[in-house]
C-alpha cells in the first residue's frame, strides 16, 4: 500500500488531513458512518452495506485508504478491486455498457467501489487525494466507477481526473435514483 501522504499537497484546504493505509475491516462502521452522512443512508442500509464491504475486502487485491484527521477521526475513505465480470455490480452494469459499445472496459479496470468523504470535510480536495492515491498503487491500466447520475460535486471531480461517462441511466435494483457508470485511463489526470 500507498505511504500515508497529506491529502493537500497543492494547498486545497485541508492540510491537517493524512490520506493513508486504512484497516477498512476494523473500521467499517466508522467508514459506513461517514458514507450515510454523504450519501442519506439509514440503519437498514448501513447494515446490508457492512455485509457487502467486509465480502468485497475477502478479494486478495481489494485496496482501502482513508482520510483521517490529527485526531484520528476518520472524515473519508475509498476502497476498491480489479473488476470481475462475474461480481455483481458488472452483472448489472454490463448490459447498458453493450448497449453503448463499452462493455469491454468491464475487463482489466479497478473499480472504484466506494469513495466518500463526511459533508464537513468535503470540496477540500480530500476525495482527489483519496481516488487518485488508491488508482496510482494499482496494476490495471483503467478505472471504473458509479455515480449518481446526476451534476454533482462528485460527478464534477470524476471528470475533472478523466473519468468519462460510459453509460448513463443503469438501474441498480432497489436504488431510488439511476446511476451513470464512468471510466478512466490510469494514471488519472493531474491538475
Amino acid at each position: 500500500m500507498a505511504a500515508a501522504t497529506p491529502a493537500s499537497p497543492q494547498g486545497s484546504g485541508a492540510p491537517d488531513i493524512v490520506v493513508g493505509p486504512l484497516d477498512l475491516a476494523a473500521r467499517v462502521d466508522e467508514a459506513l458512518a461517514v458514507q450515510a452522512l454523504a450519501f442519506g443512508l439509514g440503519q437498514d442500509e448501513i447494515d446490508v452495506r457492512r455485509h457487502i464491504v467486509l465480502r468485497h475486502l475477502d478479494h486478495p487485491q481489494a485496496r482501502a485508504l482513508g482520510a483521517t484527521s490529527a485526531d484520528g477521526r476518520l472524515v473519508g475513505f475509498v476502497y476498491g478491486l480489479p473488476n470481475s465480470r462475474t461480481h455483481w455490480w458488472s452483472t448489472v452494469v454490463e448490459p447498458y455498457l453493450r448497449a453503448t459499445g463499452s462493455d469491454d472496459w468491464l475487463d482489466d479496470s479497478f473499480v472504484i467501489t466506494e469513495l466518500h468523504v463526511h459533508p464537513e470535510f468535503q470540496q477540500r480536495g480530500i476525495g482527489r487525494s483519496l481516488i487518485t492515491t488508491i488508482t496510482d498503487a494499482v496494476d490495471q491500466p483503467r478505472s471504473i466507477l458509479s455515480a449518481i447520475d446526476t451534476e454533482s460535486p462528485a460527478r464534477g471531480l470524476y471528470r475533472a481526473l478523466g473519468y468519462r461517462d460510459l453509460a448513463r441511466q443503469v438501474l441498480f435494483p432497489s436504488a431510488p435514483r439511476p446511476y451513470a457508470v464512468m471510466g478512466a485511463p490510469l494514471p488519472l489526470r493531474r491538475g
